[in-house]
């Protein structure tokens, strides 16, 4: 009934796994992309899944690379659709990304910018039609409300610091870094705080991998000097 309704309406979902070069083992962090700006990232198991138009073509990006496109029509959407990519993985730990939480936070997000609407989608009108045909004028209203104008953008400004704010601690949490690293309380706690990265840093790496393996290689790094310092 699913991809009956999918069908539909122009499009399909299309799953399956992405091997390593051996076409045996599951890659974590590869990105699947379409045209149409959808989007997905294999799990700890290589697995995927896809919902793009009929008309749409998909590719698969690793570390930068990225894979000839595919054109949706030519997949066939009751069959898993698999890919192996030419590359060695070195394993990282198993970490099962939850895209129930991703979900959850992309939700609040909108929630919160539909209740504060007024504040992000304000933008004060300093100019107003002339009275009399005697062309544009000042908005006198506007200008006596300065101090109100100027409070509104800062509190947006705030909003938008608390989203992303928001963002990183949904993407750089203590679950999450404490099955990479294997790092406990407290040296796990100074770990959060010492290399929280940035909300630009995040949008920086190219998939997930890359940002696992980050975590990784700095949870290692960490481990040794917290082990030095505290012997």
């Amino acid at each position: 009934m699913i991809l009956l309704r999918l069908v539909s309406t122009g499009q399909v979902r299309i799953k399956g796994t992405v091997y390593d070069r051996s076409a045996r083992i599951g890659m974590v962090g590869v990105s699947v992309m379409s045209n149409s700006g959808a989007g997905a990232v294999t799990d700890s198991a290589g697995h995927y899944t896809i919902v793009v138009p009929t008309t749409d073509s998909i590719s698969f990006s690793y570390q930068g690379k990225s894979t000839m496109k595919f054109a949706v029509r030519e997949i066939n959407p009751l069959r898993p659709y698999d890919m192996s990519l030419r590359v060695d993985v070195h394993t990282l730990p198993t970490v099962v990304v939850s895209t129930l939480r991703l979900g959850d936070y992309k939700t609040d997000s909108l929630k919160n910018r539909e209740e504060y609407r007024k504040i992000f989608d304000y933008s004060p009108e300093y100019l107003s039609g002339g009275s009399g045909g005697m062309g544009v004028g000042i908005n006198l209203d506007a200008l006596l409300s300065m101090k109100k104008i100027k409070r509104m953008e800062n509190f947006r400004r705030f909003m938008e610091r608390e989203e992303r704010e928001k963002y990183i601690d949904h993407r750089f949490n203590k679950a999450l870094v404490k099955k990479i690293t294997g790092l406990e309380s407290p040296a796990l706690d100074t770990f959060m705080k010492e290399y929280r990265p940035s909300y630009e840093m995040l949008l920086s790496f190219e998939n997930e991998y890359e940002y696992y393996k980050f975590i990784q290689e700095w949870g290692k790094y960490f481990a040794e000097k917290w082990k030095r310092d505290h012997q």
